[in-house]
C-alpha cells in the first residue's frame, strides 16, 4: 500500500529561493521572466480486457487492481501535469522572445531527463539546489525520482518548442510531454530563415 499513495496523486514540490536570489556559475545575479511547474507522473491503469483502462469510483476501489499493474513496472501513462495533453495545443506554456523562463520539473517515482526541443537549460539546479553552483548550457537534464531539479532557458526564436521525457519512447508513446509557445519577431542574425514554415505534406 505505501507505493500507491506515490502513483496516486503525491506530485508536487516546494523549493526555496536563497534569500538573495538565484546566481549563476560565476555569482552574478540571475532574473526570470516567468517560472512554469511540471510535475511528470507514472500511471499505472487497469486495462478492461477491451482495449481501454477500467473506471472507478474511488482510488480505494482501484487500489487493488492498480497494485498489481504496479508489480510489473510498467506504466500505462507517464504524463505531465495529470494527464495526456495536459500541456500541448492551447494548454501549451507561454513565452516571448527574449524571455527568460525558469522551469521546475518533478517525478515522484520514477527517473526522468527533460529536454526542449529547440532550446537547452542554460543553467540547470540538478535537485533544486539553489545554493550550488548551476551546470550550464546542458542539452537534457536529469530528475530523479523523489526530487526536482529547475532550469533556467532565454528563448531566442519563435515557434513551438516541444519539452519532453527524453526518453521519447514514453514522451511520444506514453504521453510525458508538452509545447511551449513562443511569440515574437524571428532573428536571421541568429539563424536565417530560407523559407516560410509550411504544413508537412
Amino acid at each position: 500500500m505505501i507505493p500507491y499513495h506515490v502513483v496516486a496523486g503525491m506530485n508536487g514540490a516546494v523549493m526555496v529561493l536563497p534569500r538573495d536570489g538565484l546566481k549563476d556559475q560565476k555569482g552574478n545575479p540571475v532574473r526570470y521572466d516567468r517560472c512554469y511547474y511540471v510535475g511528470e507522473m507514472d500511471l499505472y491503469l487497469p486495462s478492461d480486457g477491451k482495449g481501454g483502462y477500467k473506471r472507478f469510483g474511488s482510488a480505494g476501489e482501484a487500489m487493488g487492481e492498480t497494485l498489481e499493474v504496479m508489480k510489473t513496472l510498467t506504466p500505462s501513462h507517464i504524463v505531465f501535469n495529470g494527464k495526456v495533453g495536459a500541456l500541448t495545443g492551447e494548454n501549451a506554456l507561454k513565452a516571448n522572445v527574449g524571455e527568460t523562463v525558469l522551469f521546475i520539473h518533478s517525478q515522484a517515482n520514477r527517473d526522468s531527463r527533460i529536454h526542449i526541443i529547440g532550446g537547452h537549460g542554460d543553467l540547470v539546479w540538478h535537485g533544486g539546489s539553489f545554493n550550488d553552483t548551476p551546470a550550464t548550457n546542458l542539452e537534457t537534464w536529469p530528475v530523479f525520482g523523489g526530487e526536482a531539479s529547475a532550469a533556467l532557458y532565454t528563448f531566442l526564436q519563435p515557434g513551438i518548442y516541444a519539452y519532453v521525457n527524453h526518453n521519447l519512447i514514453e514522451a511520444i508513446m506514453l504521453g510525458a510531454a508538452g509545447h511551449i509557445s513562443v511569440s515574437g519577431e524571428w532573428d536571421n542574425d541568429l539563424m536565417k530563415q530560407v523559407m516560410e514554415p509550411s504544413p508537412l505534406g
